[in-house]
């Protein structure tokens, strides 16, 4: 064995070293999360790569653990107190917080209420773990999680997020209180606010998404040996990967094109002031004519008016769907939208060529409609429109729809998205069509608002 002096030195300057109790509690908080990990990988090996992404950090104002996406916050106090008492308690705790990243939990709120949207959350990941039933994350299921299990399985459909939101919009401010005591396990205080998502934690969600692959490709090479449980973890992910935010599955149809602008980032401002400045009409720099950009220039967006279809949630959508649109560097100079209202036929077709067509295109807004359900009548409409010359570059067709229709036979040439307000059925829908699962929350804001604001700071363990 050959010793090396630099490190024999740097091991006697921390055997000289004195812990304190603080840096010893840390010490052996750590290891309690390793071990914690271990255990969890033993029974859900497919699930490597998530249990694994959340770097820990101790944080002294949290009663419990916490994540933002990135990092797994924990009270250290709490962890060792614990782990002395009940450690399948840590595991589920553990897993809790890591199944909220890989659902998108923390992205996926949109406009709902964020204390019903915590307690939504908590419940789906709880019913997730205690169906999957492993020895490790094991507990006794009381009444209280065995009435709301049964309530939420009556319509049949996965236990998501977004469902037991609608369910708890129905509750009482004291049932609220019973199922928020419950079912909290981890502290939501660190999950992004609507202002935030878009910028600071893109890199956490994308990152998110690819784990949540992953881990399903690998649950998917298992076969024969998964198990009810994690068929039911399949589906959760699934679930939140089709509710992302509208927000964000709009940029699919964005398209670069080039369009005549000066480009701030090609010249510098002061060579180019200074140059009239010296020679009176003569720049020193020519600035470039044109930039490519990332914007919308020819849409066309159908909204579903058959008789089941909801005349305040299509407003509601075209309303979100314009403002997303008319956003500063959402249009072209040159743009044309057409809006098109359609059951078993086409029944009105709005053009809109500038963003002041758009303030005033509610004003007199009306659902026209009520029959049947087919989509071809849409499609064979803009197939025409693109033969007569109507449409020049068109981006691509969004369809609002919450019923089940006929699709067109053949795929169309522009890009195509079917927006649904329920669960379909995905073996009905064509393979080129692009499909999302939108959530009426979404639109019509968050219907519990004010009736929670009483809740006496039921929201849970962090002492910020």
């Amino acid at each position: 064995m050959i010793f090396n002096l630099q490190e024999g030195r740097m091991l006697v300057e921390k055997s000289m070293h004195l812990q304190t109790q603080t840096e010893w509690e840390e010490e052996m908080a750590y290891k309690v999360l390793r071990l914690l990990h271990d255990e969890l990988y033993v029974e859900l090996r497919f699930m490597g790569a998530a249990l694994s992404e959340l770097t820990p950090a101790p944080d002294k104002r949290l009663t419990t653990a916490a994540t933002d996406g990135r990092t797994f916050f924990f009270s250290t106090e709490q962890l060792l107190r614990v782990f002395c008492q009940n450690p399948a308690y840590l595991n589920r705790l553990y897993l809790h917080t890591v199944l909220h990243c890989i659902f998108s939990h923390l992205w996926i709120s949109g406009k709902r209420e964020p204390f019903l949207w915590g307690i939504a959350c908590d419940i789906a990941v709880e019913y997730t773990i205690d169906t999957m039933d492993k020895s490790c994350t094991k507990r006794i299921t009381g009444w209280v999680r065995q009435k709301t299990y049964e309530f939420l399985k009556k319509d049949g459909g996965v236990i998501s997020a977004a469902k037991v939101y609608r369910f708890l919009l129905d509750r009482t401010q004291e049932e609220l209180r019973e199922l928020h005591q419950e079912f909290f396990a981890d502290d939501h205080v660190f999950w992004p606010k609507e202002e935030e998502q878009a910028v600071r934690m893109e890199s956490a969600r994308k990152n998110w998404d690819k784990i949540s692959r992953q881990t399903q490709m690998e649950q998917e090479r298992r076969g024969n040996e998964t198990e009810e449980g994690e068929e039911l973890l399949s589906l959760q992910m699934k679930a939140g990967k089709g509710r992302r935010r509208y927000r964000d599955f709009l940029k699919k149809f964005a398209v670069l094109q080039e369009e005549l602008h000066c480009d701030p980032d090609e010249f510098d401002l002061n060579f180019y002031t200074y140059g009239f400045s010296l020679y009176r009409n003569m720049p020193l720099i020519e600035p470039l004519e044109s930039r490519e950009i990332k914007k919308i220039r020819e849409f066309v967006v159908v909204v579903d008016t058959s008789y089941s279809t909801s005349g305040r949630l299509v407003t509601n959508f075209l309303k979100e769907t314009f403002a997303l649109l008319s956003q500063e560097n959402s249009f072209f100079r040159s743009c044309k939208l057409h809006v098109l209202q359609c059951d078993e036929a086409v029944r009105d077709d709005i053009v809109i060529t500038d963003e002041r067509q758009l303030e005033g295109l509610f004003e007199d807004f009306k659902i026209r409609g009520g029959g049947g359900t087919d989509f071809r009548p849409a499609f064979a409409y803009v197939d025409d429109l693109i033969d007569q010359g109507e449409f020049k570059n068109l981006c691509g067709l969004l369809y609002f729809t919450d019923g089940k229709g006929i699709y067109p036979a053949r795929k169309p040439e522009y890009k195509t998205a079917f927006l649904f307000l329920e669960d379909y059925e995905e073996e009905h829908v064509p393979a080129w069509a692009i499909r999302m699962r939108l959530e009426e929350e979404e639109f019509l804001g968050p219907d519990a608002q004010g009736r929670m604001s009483g809740n006496d700071g039921a929201q849970g363990g962090h002492n910020n």
